[in-house]
């Protein structure tokens, strides 16, 4: 055989073999599902500290991982069909990061597909998991302690406003698991202290403000408000509210703080975002939801707004000041 025959010949088969490639399917990049009851703008840190904690376990968005975001834009009953919708999409992952209803409605969605949690309500309790140490199911996450801190908060509070001898909780009704819970909790811990309790409700952005003005109609001392999905989405509004009605306000989160709000006490929202991340990396890289242990949050931050301390015309006590993680001033 002449030289240019085998020079053909190899050629053609050159480029049969780069046509038979061009034609396979690129590998499909595993797809985490994220179901949120926010939206989208509301959650862009937390969003951010997921990927964080995704990058951790090797996982890049766009690069080696999609991810497939549902958003309610405070909508609850929307979650249903959303977490269907995922379930359809066959994701790699489900997670749904603060609301209890998220969760309900991506278990009922799915038994096999994997689904990693962020709650405030111990998820042994609301019947998600067998047990912390050993979830058991396809369900898996992080618990934050926020529900616990109860006494905690209203021991701030009177050292905040010590006259009081009532404060306000805010709640959302349409979260009745995380309100009871949190009704519960708050009730104890003023019988322990002898102090009174009075519950207000929102469940929609129209109820906020009159929310604020009932705090103030019943003469409470000060508010504090329950760690809820719809709340964590209203940062700046529940912030600026506390200012427009003169009531000194505790919040969950940080961000509150951050935001203007006068004090919060609770778990790092940040830092459980990430372990989220890292809970739904190592699932990706072959990890069982049942024999990855419920993460309990431990880590607990109290930060005071000495801004905003003063245009409410508070002082708030050294002794605080002293004990708190960070001072904004």
């Amino acid at each position: 055989m002449r030289r240019r025959e085998v020079l053909g010949l190899t050629g053609g088969a050159l480029l049969c073999a780069r046509a038979a490639a061009a034609q396979q399917p690129e590998r499909a990049l595993p797809v985490v599902g994220f179901l949120r009851n926010t939206a989208a703008d509301d959650s862009t840190h937390l969003v951010q500290a997921f990927r964080n904690g995704l990058s951790d376990a090797g996982y890049v968005e766009g690069r080696n991982v999609r991810i497939a975001y549902r958003w309610t834009g405070g909508q609850a009953e929307r979650l249903p069909a959303l977490a269907a919708e995922l379930a359809a999409l066959k994701v790699s992952v489900i997670v749904t990061l603060g609301n209890t209803q998220a969760v309900r409605a991506a278990k009922a969605a799915t038994a096999s597909i994997p689904i990693v949690f962020m709650l405030g309500t111990d998820p042994v309790e609301l019947g998600f998991v067998a047990s912390l140490a050993r979830p058991g199911g396809n369900l898996t996450g992080v618990f934050n302690l926020n529900q616990q801190l109860a006494q905690k908060w209203l021991e701030v509070l009177h050292e905040i406003v010590p006259a009081a001898t009532t404060f306000a909780l805010l709640v959302n009704p349409t979260n009745p698991a995380t309100t009871m819970r949190y009704t519960e909790a708050m009730q104890a811990a003023a019988q322990k202290l002898g102090l009174r309790i009075h519950v207000v409700q929102a469940s929609a952005d129209r109820d906020f403000d009159p929310a604020f003005a009932n705090v103030r109609e019943h003469r409470a001392g000060a508010l504090a408000i329950a760690a809820d999905a719809l709340f964590i989405s209203r940062v700046d509004q529940l912030a600026a509210l506390g200012l427009h009605h003169a009531v000194p306000a505790l919040y969950p989160f940080r961000e509150f703080a951050a935001a203007g709000g006068l004090a919060s006490y609770g778990t790092d929202l940040a830092d459980t975002y990430r372990s989220a991340g890292l809970y739904t990396g190592r699932i990706l890289n072959g990890e069982k939801p049942a024999d990855l242990p419920v993460q309990q949050a431990t880590k607990v931050e109290l930060v005071l707004n000495l801004k905003t301390a003063k245009a409410l015309g508070l002082t708030l006590p050294q002794t605080l000041i002293a004990r708190a993680d960070e001072v904004i001033e």
